[in-house]
């Protein structure tokens, strides 16, 4: 029986990233976003490139129909690896933003993962085997509005997880990125002029390090010195500086 893997908003950066390498492994794909054309699109390249299966699902993962849909496709299909990658950001203070929107980011990084994992795992500890990660971020380490709250939750939910199923051969962790040459902020409407370059990290090569991390049972992945740096350096720091420095930081995105 061949092994299968879903990967949420498949279509672009870190997604598409873990497409291309899990395909490379040999995993047929499940691949999850709204844009079906592009879905179709980049399913064709897997299954001619790396000579896998693929499937779409055209999702909105805001919605709870779109959730939902992805839910019984997995209770209904074995799933070995769940890429919970799936996510947006807000470029509005929480007190300027719509109440929609803080409700749609909430639903597609908090809610969604959540349900998925809680319908997949079982599966994945009956079979001892299996693996989850989830697309975090060094933003959960700050004070920065839904966003960062939301990544917080992600984190140690993960963390949570890696250390309930730690007797079993199934792998849950959290991937902690920094700022990735991706379409994220672009879409975000976010400011990202005077960050310098040494600070953006590559998606193939992040990738990379997170399937090895997770395959070696590490609960959270940060890919690149200058975030391994910046995580101790914010586990060190006093909590009033953090959220300072997390706020300025926020403020500079929304300047355009």
């Amino acid at each position: 029986m061949q092994s299968w893997a879903l990967v949420t908003g498949a279509t672009v950066g870190i997604g598409e990233s873990f497409t291309r390498l899990l395909a490379k492994n040999g995993y047929n794909i499940v691949l999850v976003a709204r844009d079906l054309p592009r879905l179709q699109e980049r399913a064709k390249s897997l299954e001619s490139t790396f000579g896998i299966a693929t499937k779409v699902i055209q999702a909105d993962l805001a919605t709870d129909a779109g959730c939902k849909s992805i839910e019984d496709f997995i209770t209904n299909n074995q799933i070995d690896v769940l890429i919970n990658n799936a996510g947006f950001g807000l470029n509005k203070a929480f007190t300027m933003s719509q109440l929609d929107a803080e409700q749609q980011m909430l639903d597609v990084l908090v809610r969604t993962p959540m349900r998925l994992m809680h319908v997949a795992l079982p599966g994945m500890k009956e079979r001892n085997k299996g693996v989850v990660i989830n697309v975090s971020s060094v933003a959960g380490w700050i004070a920065g509005g839904t966003y960062s709250a939301s990544k917080s939750y992600l984190t140690v939910l993960s963390e949570s997880l890696h250390t309930e199923l730690a007797a079993t051969n199934v792998k849950v962790s959290a991937l902690c990125p920094g700022f990735t040459r991706t379409e994220f902020h672009q879409r975000g409407g976010m400011s990202m002029k005077g960050l310098p370059a040494f600070m953006w990290l590559n998606s193939d090569k992040l990738v990379a390090t997170a399937w090895k991390e997770a395959i070696a049972g590490k609960a959270v992945s940060v890919p690149g010195w200058q975030y391994q740096l910046l995580s101790f350096v914010v586990h060190s720091t006093p909590r009033a500086l953090v959220r300072k420095i997390g706020m300025n930081v926020r403020i500079k995105q929304r300047q355009k």
